[in-house]
């Protein structure tokens, strides 16, 4: 799993032993949890072993919409294009907690999208040129690829974007 930590930045962990039944890790690893860890360090790579995850934020919401999911996969996507791993980059961290907040209670809009772009193209000194989007200037300087971006957005104005939790579907 990649975590997002605020003293840490992006860390990678793996979870020995959590698919057995009586694993401490059952129900505490989940997609968009906040959680405090405690893991190994490894001298050979950057994956570590993580001992403990205790969730402190579930965001249970997130569930309600495929579109949710969606978006909060993409802002997970572009924040591993931007961040280094093992760098602590406090605005991140928080960039990401109140957009995936915001999205535990809130399906998301075009507005939002691009107010995450916005942020995360400042928090990394970058300006788009000549008053240009975002997602433009993040694409030169991190070459994030478009395919993700493109089906989030087409999602926002097609009315049936997959699997919903109110429709059972």
């Amino acid at each position: 799993m990649t975590w997002c930590s605020e003293e840490r930045g992006l860390i990678k962990t793996v979870a020995k032993g959590a698919l057995r039944p009586k694993s401490p890790f059952s129900g505490r690893l989940d997609l968009f949890v906040s959680a405090d860890l405690a893991f190994t360090e490894s001298r050979r790579s950057d994956l570590h072993s993580l001992r403990e995850a205790a969730v402190t934020h579930h965001r249970l919401g997130l569930r309600g919409s495929w579109r949710r999911v969606l978006a909060a996969s993409y802002f997970v996507h572009l924040l591993e294009h931007v961040a280094e791993r093992d760098t602590p980059v406090p605005e991140l961290f928080d960039l990401l907690g109140r957009a995936l907040d915001y999205l535990d209670s809130r399906d998301p809009d075009q507005r939002a999208i691009l107010h995450f772009e916005s942020e995360l193209a400042r928090t990394q000194g970058i300006r788009p040129a000549g008053g240009g989007a975002a997602i433009h200037a993040l694409r030169h300087h991190f070459h994030v690829p478009a395919t993700q971006r493109d089906h989030l957005l087409e999602s926002l104005v097609t009315p049936s974007a997959g699997p919903s939790a109110e429709t059972g579907g």
